[in-house]
């Protein structure tokens, strides 16, 4: 009796999560279906399952719910479908950066209250900003910069005790800036806006440059606090107690200087630190001689993105291929290859080509012969980035082993490791 109650309960909790797992389908089905997009997805044709084989869409260890949904750069354009997204109610991360998704902001995403990385930057997103983010309490990451955004910035914002990172820059936000300073925000941005006021004391710690292109002013001035000397009793003599203070002082001086210097020191170190393990592949594009800003801008325009091959299923862009983390595999006759690990998990090789000097149209021709290559034992490109001063191409990353094995008579790999690194 006891092992068929078990068993009765098993069957009604598999079949409940069934059950929820599919509306999670349908709304996502709802959404693809009710906005353009020029990339396709492969949620049509695709009746398998959501969590292992939808792209850009991740769920919960036991396959419950669909937790995470990225897709950056698709190509969607208009204003999100209303009752779509919102009925993902146990969605965590929702990333649509870099499409064309207009309107505003979705006033159902309040359902959303498991949301913890918000990246909606990049888009032409107009009107205020939502007035209550306290419903958003897990909230550590929200990016909504280079929209059209208008109205003031919430004070309700204030009120996300997990809150990390706050991107707002290059928008049309008016008005004072309201108190932000949570001991958790390291990171901020409200440069390029049209904030006005005074910069609050408690956002003091962050560099000047997160409020350019605003008319704001800090609360105190940058002239020196005046010293004021100890008053002399009647008796003292004034020319010992004058040699006393201005030794005073400058051992004060001196000792504050050291311990500045010191403390610089140690945040330098700091800041180096993250900065390596941060921004991964960008790290090692600098490190070739070329800063990640001007290797590959982060300020993408239509022609300067990734271009997927037809039947690719990757979720990312480039800004995810700056922001992962990367590791040497080989070099080339034109360059170098990384494998980058992203942020969903996903590796995948990147091929950085050194000193071509190629037009955009033959590049993009070449490319598309690459492409369409079709055989078992040559990788297959996935995608490829151009610009002036930078040429990736992106392939699917093979661990059986390494070309160095292979030619050395260890066969231990395929033969589709060959054409990265010989390229």
């Amino acid at each position: 009796m006891e092992f068929l109650k078990f068993f009765l309960m098993g069957l009604l909790w598999f079949g409940a999560n069934a059950n929820v797992l599919e509306d999670d389908r349908r709304a996502l089905l709802d959404f693809m279906n009710n906005l353009a997009h020029s990339r396709s997805l492969n949620w049509e044709s695709n009746s398998g399952s959501v969590c292992n084989q939808w792209t850009g869409v991740t769920c919960s260890e036991d396959g419950s719910r669909v937790i995470g949904l990225r897709l950056p750069g698709v190509g969607f354009n208009g204003r999100i479908p209303v009752n779509t997204i919102s009925r993902l109610s146990a969605l965590q991360i929702l990333s649509l950066r870099s499409n064309g998704i207009s309107g505003p902001f979705p006033v159902d995403f309040y359902n959303l209250k498991n949301l913890s990385l918000l990246y909606l930057q990049s888009n032409q997103f107009s009107g205020s900003l939502p007035l209550d983010f306290s419903v958003w309490k897990n909230l550590t990451i929200v990016n909504l910069s280079n929209n059209k955004f208008n109205g003031s910035i919430p004070s309700s914002i204030s009120r996300l005790r997990r809150l990390s990172a706050l991107n707002l820059a290059n928008n049309s936000l008016m008005g004072q800036i309201p108190d932000l300073g949570m001991h958790v925000l390291r990171v901020l941005d409200l440069s390029h806006n049209h904030l006005t006021g005074v910069i609050p004391k408690s956002l003091h710690k962050f560099p000047k440059s997160v409020f350019v292109g605003n008319n704001v002013s800090w609360e105190y001035s940058s002239h020196e606090v005046p010293i004021v000397m100890p008053t002399h009793k009647p008796n003292s003599n004034p020319k010992n107690g004058g040699r006393l203070s201005v030794m005073a002082l400058l051992g004060i001086i001196v000792a504050v200087s050291i311990i500045g210097f010191i403390v610089f020191a140690i945040f330098y170190i700091i800041y180096c630190f993250k900065r390596d393990n941060e921004y991964g592949i960008s790290s090692k594009l600098e490190k070739g001689g070329m800063s990640p800003e001007k290797a590959i801008s982060r300020t993408q325009d239509a022609n300067n993105r990734l271009v997927f091959f037809e039947g690719c299923n990757y979720a990312f862009d480039l800004e995810d291929l700056l922001r992962a983390s990367a590791e040497v595999l080989g070099k080339g006759t034109f360059g170098m290859s990384y494998k980058a690990i992203l942020e969903d998990g996903t590796s995948v090789v990147v091929k950085r080509l050194k000193d071509l000097s190629v037009g955009r149209r033959d590049f993009e021709q070449q490319m598309g012969i690459v492409g369409s290559i079709k055989h078992e034992n040559v990788i297959e490109l996935r995608a490829y980035y151009y610009s002036k001063d930078e040429k990736l191409m992106v392939c699917e990353y093979y661990s059986q082993g390494s070309v160095a094995a292979m030619l050395h008579g260890m066969f231990l790999i395929s033969l589709p490791h060959l054409i990265m690194f010989l390229l």
